[in-house]
């Protein structure tokens, strides 16, 4: 089974011909590419799977989501 879990961009770069961004997922901030998803910017939300950002996500989406993952616990 594998695991995306939504964060939210918090910045953006770019290094060579990747874009990569500071994505938090609640108090943990980690490096992201977004080649995936080249429209996500600074606010969006995005699904990360082993450092790649995969698909975007609207904020209602995202908070679905996330009260899902709570909801299964530790």
């Amino acid at each position: 089974m594998c695991l995306a879990v939504p964060g939210v961009i918090e910045s953006v770069r770019d290094e060579g011909a990747l874009r990569f961004g500071r994505v938090r997922f609640g108090r943990v901030h980690r490096d992201v590419c977004l080649a995936y998803v080249p429209d996500a910017g600074v606010g969006d939300w995005v699904i990360v799977h082993v450092g790649f950002a995969i698909q975007q996500l609207d904020v209602e989406a995202a908070a679905k989501t996330l009260a899902l993952l709570e909801e299964a616990g530790p």
